[in-house]
């Protein structure tokens, strides 16, 4: 099946100074339009709030207030149109000798391109929109605060530049140089023969590029709408190899009921888990005990800083290179990737408790939420999302309250006292002994229930849960304790004894709740 889908094709650039100095000119200007763009919309949502608490201190009611009181927020256009009325020009004299004024703003708009200016409205809007959205109840996840101004020491140096399509200035020059508006010519690292061929065959087409520096290097993610053949069905080596089931992990990455082959090592059933963040936490260490005793403001404090991030991104950089080798051996050779449906947000959520109810061992459930974080299973399911899709496969969810550990893969008997310490799965009907991942992974495959074909990430005008899983609201009020959630209830567990097949239909309602856990 061929239709057109986007597709971002990244790039590690290899600016000159000159050309470095122009990439953070650029990405202060983005930062700078969007403070200007959201310091606006704040500007009219406070007035907006000064009407209507003075109808309310008249006597009007507030929810009679709020309808009557309209105070428009300025968007992309009336924006823009503003900003171009009020900004000055370094090129020109902007007041005469002598006269009082009012400082004119951006008057280096000259030397950026207009499309970072047009992308950070762009970007203000969608930050403003998301808000009102997860206030009203109509975006997933987790409720998304009131925007907040970028500040240059923390947020990410980054723009995004459009062009013309009939009239392209984002093209590649050769295999190893990309040509950018106001920028000129920059070299990359990678090759670009595979975008290059595309774009000539007619089966591509540039529709913008964004530009971001990650520690000390830069890169350019050229999103790009491709014509391609999407397969509606897998392929035979796929039908082949049927399904596979995806038990994610810490003390393994996954557990599959199939093997895969990675770099380096042999057709396996058990995934390493690599833990990058735990290799590097010595140097990391070190790295921001030295960046604490510096001095704000200082040059040694800048170079101490690098060093951190200089860390923090080779960590994600070697992070990622991992996981999207396993999913692409995931998606490609097997016909339906079976996963479980994870709390990442619930399974990593702080055990610290109130000043009430203060929480016990806070270390050790910290260090258990690094783990799990480093290990990303919420990127896992995310790239196994769209990559089965792109091959023809099919994503297979098993529900977040199956019993997968305890439960026999073989018979049904489950074992409501499974502990996490307890890592062989020995059943008491049957006498199967196995590992117990693997007796998870091969539950998922036997449970899971396939996707939709081709489903989209965000149907229609709704929304899907977010990457970490998380509810649209909170189940505590603000500031309290969030209780963490887990897939499986490992906690102590009353004198039930061992039952047959589903333990979630065949027990006593009091026990189907603790065996759903929290």
């Amino acid at each position: 099946m061929q239709t057109e889908v986007l597709r971002a094709f990244r790039f590690t650039l290899d600016p000159t100074p000159a050309q470095q100095e122009d990439l953070l000119r650029h990405a202060g200007a983005a930062r700078w339009a969007f403070n200007h763009a959201l310091g606006m919309k704040i500007a009219a949502h406070q007035q907006w709030r000064t009407k209507v608490q003075g109808l309310v201190d008249s006597g009007v009611a507030e929810s009679i207030a709020r309808k009557q009181v309209r105070v428009p927020v300025p968007m992309k256009p009336e924006i823009q149109k503003h900003l171009n009325r009020i900004k000055g020009d370094s090129q020109k004299q902007p007041w005469p000798a002598g006269s009082i004024g009012p400082a004119r703003p951006c008057p280096w708009w000259r030397e950026v391109s207009t499309y970072a200016f047009q992308s950070a409205f762009i970007d203000a809007d969608q930050a403003w929109k998301n808000w009102l959205d997860s206030l009203a109840g109509r975006r997933a996840g987790r409720k998304v605060g009131y925007p907040r101004f970028k500040k240059k020491s923390r947020a990410k140096d980054s723009f995004r530049l459009h062009h013309t399509v009939t009239q392209p200035t984002i093209r590649l020059d050769g295999y190893r140089r990309l040509t950018l508006p106001r920028l000129g010519t920059i070299r990359v690292h990678d090759s670009g023969k595979r975008l290059a061929r595309l774009i000539t065959r007619g089966h591509a087409v540039v529709q913008s590029v964004t530009v971001s520096r990650s520690a000390n290097r830069w890169y350019a993610a050229v999103l790009v709408k491709v014509r391609q053949d999407l397969p509606d069905r897998p392929t035979r080596r796929q039908q082949s190899n049927g399904t596979v089931g995806v038990d994610l992990g810490v003390k393994t990455l996954a557990a599959l009921t199939q093997p895969v082959t990675l770099p380096g090592a042999t057709d396996t059933l058990l995934v390493p888990n690599p833990r990058h963040l735990a290799a590097d936490t010595r140097r990391l260490t070190q790295a921001q005990r030295a960046l604490s005793r510096t001095t704000k403001g200082s040059a040694r404090r800048r170079k101490a800083a690098r060093r951190v991030a200089q860390l923090h991104h080779r960590i994600a950089e070697r992070r990622s290179t991992y996981l999207h080798t396993l999913t692409k051996q995931l998606t490609t050779r097997y016909a339906t990737v079976a996963v479980e449906d994870l709390n990442v947000s619930g399974m990593s959520a702080s055990a610290r408790g109130t000043v009430q109810e203060p929480g016990r061992k806070v270390r050790q459930k910290a260090g258990l939420n690094r783990a799990i974080l480093d290990m990303a299973p919420a990127e896992i399911r995310r790239q196994l999302g769209y990559k089965t899709r792109w091959n023809g496969s099919r994503l297979a969810v098993c529900d977040r309250y199956y019993p997968s550990s305890k439960t026999c893969s073989a018979c049904g008997w489950q074992n409501p006292r499974l502990t996490l310490a307890d890592r062989t799965f020995t059943c008491g009907q049957c006498g199967l002994t196995i590992d117990r991942d693997l007796n998870a992974a091969r539950n998922i495959a036997a449970h899971a229930v396939p996707t939709p074909l081709h489903s989209t990430v965000a149907p229609g005008t709704e929304e899907t849960q977010n990457a970490r899983r998380a509810a649209t609201r909170p189940t505590t009020p603000r500031g309290g304790r969030q209780a963490a959630k887990k897939r499986e209830d490992t906690g102590r567990q009353p004198p039930v004894p061992p039952q047959r097949s589903d333990p979630l239909t065949l027990q006593p309602p009091q026990h189907q709740e603790m065996a759903k856990g929290p």
